[in-house]
């Protein structure tokens, strides 16, 4: 209870209180409910004994008043009554900060009750809203309402200077404060915060009576920067306050707190920073979170090694906990949408680092050992795998980044295609050599990868590949003009046969060289597989012995180590003959081509006709030998150089043919007399050995007809008209014949 003395003002004295000079207003304020008469309010103002009148104030008035005749009400036309009414506010005011201050030993949560009885309501009886009204505009200019300071002392402060905040982030600043996070600077940001005792919902109607405002959206992050709550508080209370700036998005996004250091991040010295959400979403640096909890440390290991990839990870234990956060799908799309917060896997952030990759050897190296470990992690899909491996770039023997490639080669070092081939000869056609680096150990986002491991992974992801299981391009290679080397040699077998087996057809430019090569050592020296011959043993000695006209190139089986059978079918691909008659016919088709350039002589046409003896001697056809010389112009007869099938061996019984007509005689004067020990092979050469009775000797007869009137003997004639009988038809002849004199 509180009771006050005031002056009575000469305004409002009356008759009836002459002799009093003091006003006793005692205001009575109840410790709980108001007692009731059931349904029946109480009355709120007494004249010693109580009124009818319920003011719906939550204190009771006092007074001397001066009642109406039913002591019902009070006169409130009455000066006296009116000076009384009056002094209500100031003994109200002075009985308020009396209980709100006077004990500076209460606990703070108990001020707040205090102000519940403050007439925050409207009066039931209209004359008496002066009486609030006045309340109201002393306590609005009065240091009443407590603040939060958290010290010991109280702070008070009038209703225009205190907010009120938002009761999400009063639960952030009481679990804060809860766990050690210093908040005395709390209301040192320009603005007094109302008491959090103070600022419940249970206050609503007492704080709009007192017009206490709610603190601007700036503050917020004043706040949260000068107490350093990110960083002072654990991830559960990190994440809740991320989850209040999500809720008031709308609100903060036109305020200081989207340049305010407010997400967390793993920096490139491994420790923990902050970006303020205009960083996060403008630059740029992307922050990441893993779409799986599995792969957090992974990634963030890893991140270390890409740089150029612009992107930062959210701290592990951030994401952890947001894995388990009741709001986690709100903030996680808050950060995606505002923060631009990128939520990977690792096969997306796979694609964002070899997008990211450029010149520099060491990322590009790294992301090979990222990709394989991942690989043994199984944290890819085997796609997904074989999409990064196509797409990311390899470092060259020259140590630079190439992304364009037709085929990777393994590196020079220990290689087989280096002992071939020399240097890279493909390089134009984009056969990239890989580096030796690939083949060394690495050390990478604290994973150790033994030597030759990480080439062992690109020869299976990426067909690296070595001789004799490259694809080689349509283009040649120089070392195969030159001798190869017995493993050389086969290795280039083995390497024909391993791509005709998986059915690639061998590019032309590539096969031709190997062709026409002179790589393949034979009994005549290193020869294009084009001219060469492998026999089997009965025939190739054989030939050999027989023919000294011309050199048959022989593979050296010896040299080979009789290693070459196993490969015939592969010989037969670079054109190596096999067969005896594929021989006989090189040796005819050379003969000619002697022929062609005047280069055969007349020991050739012997040693010819000897090999085609041999031959018959040792039942070997020559029939392919034959066919491909007998119709050349290579044999000297009297009327100049004939295929043999258009000479003649010169006999007595060409005596009389001889003098009416030129025939093409074997030129026995220049080959001597020994060639007619050679009649049967020259038979089989076409030849025509003596005078034949048949139609093609009269016919040649005809052809070569010469008339002279002196050679016409009787035999002459007979021969003549058996010409005539056995060339027919021969019009030509005949009228030729008519104007002759050749009958006696």
């Amino acid at each position: 209870m509180w009771r006050q003395r005031f002056p009575v003002k000469a305004e409002n004295r009356v008759d009836k209180r002459t002799e009093i000079d003091e006003w006793v207003i005692t205001l009575a304020f109840p410790l709980k409910e108001r007692l009731s008469r059931g349904k029946q309010l109480s009355p709120g103002v007494y004249a010693f004994l109580p009124t009818e009148m319920v003011t719906n104030f939550p204190f009771i008035i006092q007074a001397d008043f001066l009642l109406a005749s039913s002591r019902e009400a009070i006169l409130f036309d009455s000066p006296w009554n009116k000076g009384i009414l009056e002094c209500i506010p100031s003994a109200f005011m002075n009985a308020f900060v009396a209980l709100v201050k006077s004990r500076t030993d209460a606990p703070a949560m108990t001020i707040p009750s205090m102000f519940h009885y403050l007439p925050v309501s409207p009066s039931l009886i209209p004359l008496l809203e002066p009486v609030r009204s006045g309340i109201k505009e002393k306590v609005l200019v009065e240091d009443i309402v407590p603040c939060e300071s958290h010290t010991p002392q109280k702070m008070f402060c009038k209703p225009c200077e205190v907010v009120r905040l938002k009761p999400a982030f009063w639960d952030i600043l009481v679990k804060a404060r809860e766990s050690g996070v210093d908040l005395k600077n709390l209301s040192t940001h320009g603005t007094y915060i109302l008491s959090s005792h103070f600022d419940k919902s249970a206050y609503n109607s007492v704080l709009t009576f007192l017009d206490v405002k709610s603190v601007s959206h700036e503050w917020y992050a004043k706040c949260m920067e000068g107490s350093n709550l990110v960083s002072n508080v654990d991830e559960q209370l990190y994440l809740e306050l991320l989850s209040f700036v999500a809720d008031n998005w709308q609100n903060f996004s036109s305020t200081n707190l989207i340049a305010m250091p407010l997400l967390k991040y793993v920096d490139r010295n491994r420790g923990v920073s902050l970006w303020s959400i205009s960083r996060a979403s403008q630059w740029s640096d992307r922050l990441c979170i893993a779409s799986d909890g599995k792969w957090m440390s992974w990634l963030i290991s890893w991140n270390q090694e890409f740089p150029s990839s612009n992107r930062l990870f959210v701290p592990p234990n951030t994401q952890a906990a947001l894995q388990g956060f009741s709001h986690k799908t709100k903030v996680a799309a808050w950060l995606q949408n505002h923060a631009k917060v990128e939520i990977v896997s690792v096969y997306s952030y796979g694609n964002i680092v070899v997008k990211s990759l450029n010149n520099d050897r060491r990322p590009a190296i790294a992301f090979s050992h990222f990709l394989y470990h991942s690989s043994n992690k199984n944290y890819m899909e085997s796609y997904q795998l074989v999409d990064l491996c196509r797409t990311m770039p390899v470092i060259d023997n020259y140590g630079n980044a190439v992304t364009e490639r037709q085929s990777i080669l393994v590196p020079a070092n220990g290689s087989k295609w280096v002992g071939l081939m020399g240097t890279n000869p493909w390089r134009n056609e984009k056969y990239i050599e890989l580096s030796a680096d690939y083949k060394s150990a690495g050390h990478f986002a604290e994973n150790y990868t033994p030597a030759d491991q990480i080439l062992d992974f690109l020869k299976t992801k990426m067909q690296a590949s070595d001789v004799p299981f490259i694809h080689p391009p349509n283009a040649s290679f120089s070392t195969a003009s030159s001798p190869l080397t017995v493993d050389n040699a086969i290795l280039l077998l083995q390497w024909i046969r391993n791509l005709k087996s998986k059915g690639v057809q061998l590019p032309a430019s590539f096969l031709a060289c190997v062709k026409e090569g002179s790589w393949l050592k034979t009994s005549v020296g290193y020869k294009p597989p084009a001219e060469s011959f492998m026999s089997s043993s009965e025939w190739g000695n054989l030939l050999q012995n027989g023919s000294s006209c011309v050199d048959i190139a022989m593979i050296d089986q010896q040299f080979y180590q009789y290693k070459m059978n196993a490969y015939r079918e592969e010989l037969k691909v670079i054109e190596v003959r096999f067969e005896f008659g594929e021989a006989s016919a090189y040796i005819g088709r050379r003969l000619m081509s002697m022929a062609a350039s005047n280069m055969l002589t007349r020991q050739h046409v012997y040693e010819l006709l000897q090999l085609i003896r041999f031959l018959q001697q040792k039942v070997l056809s020559p029939s392919e030998l034959l066919n491909s010389v007998k119709d050349g112009r290579w044999m000297k007869s009297i009327l100049g150089y004939m295929s043999p099938s258009c000479c003649i061996i010169y006999d007595s019984d060409w005596a009389v043919a001889s003098c009416i007509s030129t025939q093409p005689f074997l030129d026995v004067g220049f080959y001597g007399e020994s060639i007619l020990d050679y009649k049967q092979e020259l038979k089989f050469l076409g030849v025509q050995v003596g005078f034949e009775n048949s139609e093609k000797t009269y016919k040649l007869i005809i052809d070569n007809f010469k008339f002279s009137s002196s050679s016409i003997t009787s035999d002459a004639t007979a021969l003549i008209l058996k010409c005539i009988r056995y060339a027919s038809p021969c019009d030509d002849f005949l009228r030729k014949l008519r104007d002759l004199k050749w009958l006696k």
